[in-house]
């Protein structure tokens, strides 16, 4: 009955349409939806459009089998139960309903009622037509559920995982459901690529049929051996790369913010000299397109913010110099295979051996290659191995760490916009626990006053 779908939304009578995700009904595109998320498009990614749709449908779907329910409380509260508790009957392991739901995690429940919570918050504020407010209402059967939803949301003002109100009357005491929470368990072992194994990755992994697939071998170096987010990497330009005038060996590498980084200083006006513009503005007036980050296909690439090194771009500081030396050597090869082929946009990885020839890369492409390159070295992929493209990352800030860095200067290597932010990609692994054990038992041995030899059941 409901689908997620791509929607292309005119908002005034230019040609000019924001392309966002939406929800089909059997009554149509679900408009309060396409309109909060309208309202959010200057602050919210397609990535959490795309959860919120998530949770909104299976709302729906549950309303759609409870058509009998009418005491508002006692719908959410079902609802959220059945979150946690999953929609099969234990004794049967039949559904009589359809919806077939598995039990959730607690996070993921909990992240559910957040979006819905959000969601019908915004709307009981901004959408005062609801039906239960005005009984002409002229909305679809589905507009008007998500309406009275928001409606009850806010008269009583609480919401899922909560009492319903400060002070609940007795008639919903029964309803009550406490937020469930995981018990806390210390972090794991961090999941980083395993050093030993970079080079190996580089040189033998991301070489096949007698040749280096550079492309994948740059993306990686900018992962391993400058910490990006391996999204990052598929918003550089081909200006966005020259030789770095501190370190000539060395390739400084500035990956600009997709909308709001400064468009190239070859882009020229009319009479020849440089245009001041940014990148969203750069690429709808050259090339007719929007950032990645606002694409719904493939060639979509995200971008999670962090601190920006200067108005608007992010600064590659590589660690060891000798990733900066590699690749700029490996750069200027690449080049030499872009230049074969025509582009219809500004961005530096392209298809290279697939139609259509000189598209952008894509994300999905580049972490096929890197897990055939991890087998092509024997290692198995995972992301708990460290063998994902994320795992590089983590590998960075471990790297930082165990050479003594700094936590601030940390933060600015990795571009955080806090300094608590690293504490993901620097805790303690396993062979540092042992390690700061191992010593700690070494200087209590060392201490006269407290003999070691006396401990145990055989002195």
């Amino acid at each position: 009955m409901f689908a997620s779908i791509k929607a292309k939304v005119l908002t005034d009578e230019t040609s000019v349409y924001t392309e966002i995700p939406a929800l089909l009904t059997a009554s149509g595109v679900l408009e309060p939806l396409v309109d909060y998320f309208l309202h959010r498009s200057h602050d919210r990614s397609l990535e959490w459009m795309r959860k919120v749709t998530r949770s909104i449908r299976l709302f729906l779907e549950y309303i759609q089998v409870n058509p009998s329910e009418r005491d508002p409380h006692r719908l959410f509260q079902n609802f959220a139960r059945r979150l946690y508790t999953g929609t099969f009957d234990r004794e049967t392991g039949l559904d009589a309903t359809g919806l077939c739901w598995l039990p959730r995690s607690p996070n993921d429940a909990a992240r559910i009622i957040i979006h819905l919570s959000d969601f019908f918050n915004w709307l009981g504020e901004i959408r005062p037509e609801a039906s239960m407010v005005n009984p002409r209402y002229a909305g679809s059967a589905f507009d008007q559920q998500t309406d009275e939803a928001a409606y009850q949301y806010r008269r009583s003002k609480a919401f899922l995982g909560h009492i319903w109100a400060s002070n609940p009357s007795t008639r919903y005491s029964a309803y009550r459901l406490r937020y469930r929470r995981l018990p806390k368990i210390a972090q794991g072992e961090p999941p980083a690529f395993p050093e030993h194994h970079f080079e190996a990755l580089l040189f033998k992994g991301f070489r096949h049929g007698g040749q280096y697939d550079y492309r994948g071998i740059l993306i990686t170096l900018l992962l391993h051996g400058a910490g990006f987010r391996e999204s990052e990497p598929f918003h550089i330009y081909v200006q966005d790369v020259f030789s770095d005038l501190q370190s000539p060996r060395q390739a400084k590498v500035l990956i600009h913010h997709p909308r709001y980084g400064a468009a190239p200083a070859d882009w020229c006006d009319e009479t020849g000299r440089s245009r001041k513009s940014n990148r969203a503005d750069y690429l709808g007036q050259r090339f007719g397109l929007v950032p990645r980050t606002d694409l719904l296909d493939r060639r979509h690439a995200g971008w999670k913010g962090g601190m920006h090194d200067a108005p608007f771009y992010k600064q590659a500081y590589w660690f060891v110099p000798q990733y900066g030396e590699w690749f700029l050597e490996l750069w200027h090869c690449y080049l030499k295979q872009v230049a074969r082929f025509e582009r219809d946009h500004p961005f530096a990885f392209i298809n290279l051996k697939r139609e259509p020839y000189g598209a952008m890369y894509t994300l999905t492409q580049y972490n096929k290659a890197h897990a055939a390159a991890c087998k092509r070295i024997g290692l198995e992929v995972g992301k708990a191995l460290g063998t994902t493209p994320h795992g590089h990352r983590h590998a960075y800030g471990q790297r930082l760490k165990r050479a003594g860095v700094e936590k601030s200067l940390i933060r600015r290597f990795m571009h955080h916009s806090c300094i608590e932010s690293q504490e993901i990609y620097t805790r303690a692994g396993l062979r540092e626990i042992r390690d700061a054990l191992d010593a700690a038992v070494k200087r209590l041995q060392s201490d006269r006053a407290v003999p070691l030899s006396k401990f145990g059941p055989f002195n």
